[in-house]
């Protein structure tokens, strides 16, 4: 998703009104409730909000010039691996093996394999179309972000395939962004 983005990829930037903040403010407490007594921090109410709006259906959210979220086509909210690596607990979380992570690293999909062998673990409860963290076997913080493809139950019973679309990565256009400017 983000492999070679770049400000070039940005069409445009709006700061939105109120109301739309107040939405997405909504949104994202929904998504996350850990973060809900967070969200006066990261998204203060008199620091302009600006929704820019990226090829391929993306927008980001931009506060004091940082990416701090981004969503596909008024999908579900996701936190940069920044804001991620801030605060560690705010996704479900899967664990890719060590077999995994130099493939996850340049940007490929996250299959079932990866999750259910030895070094690999899931959340139960999490459903389909889930936003979740990639976390690595023996690492601290999340190497990526992703948005499940299936069920954990049917990751694990099925065992092939792809189980989480890789959406945000270590390295990638997104994390080198650390401003927008």
């Amino acid at each position: 998703m983000f492999k070679k983005f770049s400000s070039e990829d940005i069409s445009g930037q709006n700061q939105v009104k109120a109301s739309v903040q107040r939405k997405i403010r909504q949104s994202i407490a929904d998504e996350y409730p850990s973060l809900e007594p967070l969200l006066d921090d990261l998204l203060p109410k008199k620091s302009p909000m600006i929704v820019v709006k990226c090829q391929n259906h993306l927008n980001l959210v931009v506060v004091n010039n940082v990416p701090l979220f981004f969503n596909i086509r008024d999908g579900p909210y996701m936190p940069t691996l920044r804001l991620l690596h801030q605060y560690p607990d705010i996704m479900k979380k899967f664990q890719v093996d060590r077999g995994a992570i130099k493939f996850v690293l340049s940007g490929a999909n996250i299959m079932c394999p990866g999750l259910t062998s030895p070094g690999g673990s899931l959340d139960d409860e999490v459903e389909e179309e889930t936003p979740v963290a990639i976390m690595a076997e023996g690492k601290q913080h999340a190497l990526a972000i992703g948005y499940t493809k299936m069920s954990a139950k049917d990751i694990r019973t099925i065992n092939k395939g792809i189980g989480v679309d890789n959406m945000h990565y270590l390295n990638d256009g997104l994390w080198k962004m650390e401003r927008l400017e």
